[in-house]
């Protein structure tokens, strides 16, 4: 089922779908908002894409709750915004020890096709960009940088960016990655600071950013030294702020605006 909602605020408004999505790795129908900008009526338009992950403990109705700006945005920037339910606790990747959590094959493998059908999308790459906060913000450059066949851009937004900091927090030795001394080798495969082992400079525009009073701020302090002796182009960015709704509510203006730079430099 989708459902419409039209915005009332301009007189040619956007439309806002929340559609459901078969996941058959998962075997369930899986929600995601989509904001469409004004433009879409015109059929001749097709339009890039910005996926946008919700944090732990949120869902696919987070991010318009936080940034209700975004309606304007995709309208200002001329992009359909994606804001996919990523679990509970998921992480954005695909669980060593429990194979129903399998959200970096759903979003990659599954959503994406289903949105290329369902809209008119721009289909390469560079097209396409991930971003998210707290958990979203590790998924948003996990699945970057994993498929950089996919995203030509990614980023993060208070994100937690070096997993193996965090092992007795939020389920993940219980849920997600096993225990720390027998499933060690799955804390350093499944976080950012060393799946960037693999990415080479160019492959992927990159924004991250994080606020001065996040608890977050130690772990993206050190990916961000980490990329710059490891010679990769990135922007990173450290504003005063918590990890809280009113910094992601002032982070998204700017990374949808790096993302519409990019889109503008990188298609036709």
């Amino acid at each position: 089922m989708i459902a419409l909602i039209a915005w009332s605020e301009r007189a040619v408004a956007g439309v806002m779908d929340t559609i459901t999505t078969y996941s058959k790795s998962m075997r369930k129908e899986i929600p995601s908002v989509i904001i469409l900008p004004d433009n879409y009526q015109d059929t001749s338009l097709h339009f890039p894409v910005v996926y946008l992950l919700h944090g732990y403990s949120g869902n696919y109705s987070h991010w318009p709750l936080i940034a209700p700006q975004l309606q304007n945005l995709a309208d200002e920037y001329q992009m359909i915004l994606v804001s996919p339910d990523g679990g509970y606790r998921s992480w954005y990747i695909d669980s060593p020890i429990d194979s129903t959590i399998k959200y970096e094959t759903y979003i990659t493998k599954e959503l994406i096709p289903d949105i290329d059908t369902r809209y008119r999308t721009k289909t390469d790459r560079w097209s396409r960009a991930i971003t998210g906060l707290s958990m979203g913000g590790h998924g948003g450059l996990y699945l970057g940088i994993r498929h950089k066949e996919l995203f030509g851009a990614a980023g993060s937004m208070s994100g937690g960016v070096d997993l193996r900091q965090y092992t007795a927090s939020w389920d993940l030795k219980e849920k997600i990655l096993g225990d720390t001394i027998c499933c060690k080798q799955n804390w350093e495969t499944h976080s950012v600071i060393n799946v960037i082992n693999d990415l080479k400079n160019g492959e992927l525009n990159m924004i991250i950013d994080c606020g001065v009073d996040d608890f977050f701020i130690g772990v993206n302090r050190a990916l961000n030294q980490k990329l710059l002796k490891m010679k990769i182009a990135h922007d990173y960015i450290e504003r005063p702020g918590a990890h809280n709704a009113e910094y992601w509510r002032n982070s998204v203006d700017y990374q949808l605006l790096y993302f519409h730079k990019y889109f503008v430099t990188h298609t036709n």
